[in-house]
């Protein structure tokens, strides 16, 4: 389909960059706002939701945790917690429930359950960040368009996100009527909210057909090995997030587009004209201002509408998010502009998080409120605005001190991570030692090499400013010191030592290198 002019997106839509080969990337606009964003990139291919034949490599007492080599190269991580009844040798595994984890205090430890060279069926459930491997879960679940397939669990269910009781009645009263395998279970999807029942019976249909291929391998290959993989990017996010509210797809690629529309045939038939071809010669992202939305993403602060901005730091152990009112003042009181400001900056926190695929334990503060129905006005939007967030989150109450803390599910690295390497200069903390700070170091150094008796020459590189800084300022102490201890010291400029890095090598009288 040939498409001439694109209007400024007023509606909820789907962008599908693909055009130039070694990204993708989708997009959801909502009300010409950047509301999602997924990137997956050809280097970087996502385990999370693959299923594994793994062997246990080693079990771990005390952090009640086995590791597992499931083919992959660093050995998963499996915690008790996520260890399926089946494996709790004693138990019987009609004891797991859908969306139910038995409480630790009911289980056997973990060296009573799993051993050494022991075969376990896994899925990936969060990627591995840095050194650490994924995390495994042996509960496995298969995600369909509607319901999610749930082996070994023997209940059915649905999705809290759908409020309306009359509906949950129809949908539980529809997938009774379904055959599902043996021993599994069904969980109904948010998105299942008005699909008809043949939708649904084909979604049941196609979960079961994928279950019965999944379980041959399982019972014919031997550990490591991969039983199942995820869909793309593409797939994923359509069978995921695309539901009625989405009012078009507009894809730049026209094989991707038709295989958008193929995909559409099977599991949404009546949605399959919303999948738009995009021929315009401008790239998508920039006709739709995305680009830019992307650039703001990249930095840690952010501005809000309002005049006020929060400020993103991502660290090791958490994320902090600080509010600040900035230019907004209201003439009123400043009450009034701290509840204005925090009411506008949470459901930006939240944008946000979604956005840079934030996950972890996360922490905000917010400007201080006296005022304690403006403090719970300010926890309810933000509890309102995380209804909407596909993560798992928990939230605890509002501080005294205005702090809201959170966890939220960490699916995948952040985007700031996935995208991003460390500063050489800087080693990541943002900021380096001055040049009179990082001279006076080095002068410590050389000093100390010109009490040691065993060395005669002190050959120094430092970056060009180094160089200069110390030959301009500091060149009559160098002078001093190798006049009173008869040593020579020779300073280099090195273009390849950045910020506080340097290299000191010592020589003794014959010309051989020192250890210093």
């Amino acid at each position: 389909m040939l498409v001439n002019s694109w209007s400024v997106v007023m509606a909820r839509e789907m962008l599908v960059n693909v055009a130039e080969g070694e990204e993708c990337r989708v997009a959801v606009i909502d009300n010409g706002s950047l509301d999602e964003l997924y990137i997956e990139r050809a280097s970087l291919i996502s385990h999370v939701g693959n299923i594994y034949k793994g062997r246990i490599v080693n079990v771990e007492p005390s952090i009640q945790a086995a590791f597992v080599d499931f083919g992959l190269g660093k050995n998963g991580f499996l915690h008790i917690s996520d260890v399926h009844p089946r494996y709790l040798r004693g138990k019987d595994d009609s004891a797991g429930r859908i969306g139910r984890r038995k409480a630790l205090g009911e289980r056997p430890p973990i060296q009573r359950c799993l051993k050494k060279g022991q075969e376990v069926v896994v899925q990936v459930i969060k990627e591995g960040i840095n050194t650490k491997g994924p995390t495994l879960s042996t509960y496995v679940s298969m995600p369909g368009k509607y319901v999610v397939l749930m082996p070994w669990m023997h209940r059915t269910g649905v999705s809290q996100k759908i409020e309306n009781e009359d509906e949950r009645k129809r949908l539980r009263k529809i997938i009774t009527q379904f055959e599902v395998p043996k021993g599994a279970g069904l969980i109904i999807r948010t998105a299942a909210q008005g699909a008809t029942k043949r939708e649904l019976q084909n979604d049941v249909a196609y979960l079961n057909r994928l279950w019965g291929a999944i379980r041959k391998r399982i019972d014919t290959e031997t550990a490591p090995a991969t039983i199942y993989q995820e869909s793309d990017l593409i797939i994923r996010t359509i069978r995921d997030i695309f539901t009625s509210k989405i009012s078009k797809i507009i894809c730049d690629s026209e094989p991707i587009t038709k295989r958008i529309k193929d995909f559409l045939g099977i599991v949404q038939p009546r949605l399959r004209k919303r999948a738009t071809y995009y021929e315009d010669k401008t790239p998508l992202f920039h006709r739709y201002g995305i680009e830019k939305e992307i650039s703001k993403i990249q930095s840690s602060r952010v501005e809000l509408k309002s005049g006020g901005y929060i400020v993103i730091e991502q660290t090791e152990a958490l994320v902090s998010i600080d509010v600040n009112s900035g230019k907004y003042r209201r003439q009123d009181s400043a009450e009034k502009t701290a509840h204005k400001t925090n009411n506008e900056a949470a459901k930006e926190i939240v944008r946000q998080l979604k956005l840079r695929d934030m996950g972890g334990l996360i922490i905000c503060d917010f400007i201080d409120m006296r005022d304690v129905k403006h403090k719970k006005d300010v926890e309810k939007t933000f509890r309102e605005a995380l209804k909407k967030d596909r993560a798992r989150s928990r939230v605890l109450r509002m501080s005294q001190f205005g702090l809201i803390e959170l966890t939220r599910q960490r699916m995948r690295p952040s985007l700031q991570s996935s995208t991003y390497l460390k500063c050489p200069h800087c080693g990541g903390s943002g900021i380096i030692k001055s040049l009179e700070s990082h001279s006076i170091e080095i002068m410590r150094l050389l000093f100390l090499a010109g009490a040691r008796g065993d060395i005669r020459r002190i050959e120094l590189s430092v970056s060009p400013e180094v160089e200069g800084f110390l030959q301009n300022r500091k060149r009559g102490i160098i002078s001093e010191l190798e006049a009173e201890s008869g040593k020579q010291v020779i300073i280099n400029a090195d273009p390849n030592c950045a910020g506080a890095s340097y290299n000191m090598a010592c020589y003794n009288e014959r010309g051989s290198m020192v250890r210093f």
